[in-house]
């Protein structure tokens, strides 16, 4: 059974997240303990409001650190919306900008959209080889709640390194789906209200731990 821990820094549908993670069979714990996030098969980094507050309360509690520990461990981590978004470069929100944890390039902005917040079901255009998306059926609908997004992919692909696979949507503009990058992944939108696609979703994504 893996085990899988929701860091618990003050944002994000813990106890929803936490459900629909039990739900596909895995062991799941709701914490801030830095062993506990470390020592986890999969660590599950959730977040809701503005990228500013959240990365501040992912800062009181190391998050920032647990990150990049799991990471340069090859152990993995999953961002949801604003744990997502805080993966980036930097956040600009009402023209404050925001330093994020810089695991991959990129700002993430305001959606240039006639309605905002982009709310509500939508379809994502997931590449060929993703995990995340493996048997979810081309033009499924998945549980968006944002105004701010990443709008275009700046990391520069290398001979070394295999690219990650971006999942595009769209609202007003394209925006930054979905990454799945060797043992980091991210969604925007929110798996555990996105019913059984969401469901299957995090199925996936647990049983790649």
């Amino acid at each position: 059974m893996a085990r899988v821990v929701i860091l618990d820094y003050g944002s994000g549908n813990l106890r929803s997240a936490e459900r629909a993670l039990q739900r596909t069979g895995a062991d799941v714990e709701v914490t801030a303990d830095h062993r506990a996030a470390m020592e986890a098969d999969g660590l599950v980094v959730p977040g809701v409001g503005a990228f500013a507050a959240c990365m501040e309360g992912l800062l009181q509690v190391g998050g920032d650190r647990i990150i990049d520990h799991r990471l340069a461990g090859d152990r993995p981590v999953l961002g949801i919306c604003v744990g997502m978004q805080v993966l980036f470069d930097e956040g600009v929100e009402h023209g404050m900008q925001a330093n994020g944890c810089g695991q991959w390039p990129g700002t993430v902005e305001r959606l240039h959209a006639p309605v905002l917040p982009h709310m509500g079901w939508n379809e994502v255009q997931p590449p060929e080889g993703s995990v995340l998306f493996a048997g979810i059926e081309p033009g499924t609908r998945f549980y968006f709640v944002h105004s701010y997004a990443v709008r275009k992919w700046e990391m520069q692909p290398s001979e070394s390194i295999a690219p990650p696979l971006v999942t595009w949507a769209e609202h007003g503009e394209p925006f930054v789906a979905a990454v799945e990058n060797g043992p980091l992944m991210a969604t925007q939108f929110h798996p555990e209200k996105s019913g059984d696609a969401g469901a299957r979703l995090l199925r996936n994504w647990v049983e790649s731990l």
